[in-house]
């Protein structure tokens, strides 16, 4: 059983923005003291380039292939944002794990890996002896383990899904922002059926929203009609410095601008929601919207 709460940043469709959310979500966390885990599924890796990580003698690509303790501490690293915030690292090796149709042993195997997350520091002789090679230091514990999916329904998102109790479903206002939540939320369902029935989607995040914008309220208006409360009050706002701080290789909480500051007020409500979740009873999920 995992002991901390698990939350996917989820989209089917490329492009829109589920890295920065986990990004922002990681940085809220570690500004208000959750010690976090951030799981880089995305073969792009592109949250551990921004998250500053250094070398390390595995990824998770090496955990997908032995999910024992030893490998995962390996793949673990410190984040270059500072004390509390940590990364299971990713790397372009982790699309061999990416199967269109794979089986139950292989969906199971990130589960596995992060249930090892409470006992890394067990009086384990193996892991006694990996620390000693690796000079790695205490691991965990974490009351917060973000997941970055990768922007297809294959073996990766499966798997997070496999192993979250909840689930960001991230979007922006476009004409193509309905089927594709849609669809992620299709993939909660199906795996809620599947054999998590814990996962439940926390919300509808719309990222890149532009003030005043006629087709952008049209589409937000659009998402909020059919989704009903599960679309979040708070939108994230079309803002340059999300790119910049990213570039920079810090958090966005840290990026010291009027829209930065914007978007962080965001990101702490995001963070109240899935900390709120932890002590809520499980809820039946609405049905899927229709047109």
């Amino acid at each position: 059983m995992i002991d901390v709460q698990v939350v996917a940043s989820l989209s089917l469709k490329g492009g829109v923005g589920k890295t920065t959310v986990a990004l922002g979500l990681a940085g809220a966390a570690q500004q208000h003291g959750v010690r976090t885990l951030v799981v880089d599924l995305d073969p792009q890796a592109n949250a551990t380039i921004a998250l500053d990580v250094g070398p390390t003698a595995a990824t998770v690509a090496e955990v997908l292939d032995e999910p024992r303790r030893a490998v995962l501490r390996r793949a673990i690293a410190p984040s270059g944002w500072g004390e509390g915030l940590d990364v299971l690292v990713g790397a372009e090796q982790t699309e061999r794990h990416n199967h269109p149709d794979p089986g139950a042993k292989q969906l199971s195997r990130l589960t596995r890996a992060l249930s090892r997350l409470s006992v890394l520091d067990a009086a384990d002789g193996e892991d006694h002896e990996d620390r000693d090679q690796d000079g790695a230091g205490d691991l965990g514990p974490y009351r917060l383990v973000v997941i970055d999916c990768p922007p297809s329904l294959g073996q990766l998102t499966r798997s997070a899904l496999a192993a979250a109790h909840r689930a960001v479903l991230v979007t922006d206002p476009t004409m193509f922002a309905v089927s594709g939540v849609q669809r992620a939320f299709d993939a909660v369902q199906t795996e809620r059926q599947r054999g998590n029935p814990d996962l439940q989607p926390l919300g509808v995040l719309i990222n890149r929203v532009r003030p005043r914008n006629a087709e952008h309220e049209f589409r937000v208006a659009e998402l909020r009609e059919l989704f009903g409360p599960l679309v979040l009050s708070g939108v994230l706002p079309d803002r340059s410095a999300i790119q910049q701080a990213q570039g920079a290789c810090v958090p966005i909480q840290r990026w010291d601008t009027p829209g930065a500051r914007e978007v962080s007020a965001v990101f702490t409500t995001l963070l109240g929601r899935v900390l709120r979740s932890e002590r809520r009873p499980r809820v039946t999920t609405p049905p899927p919207p229709t047109r």
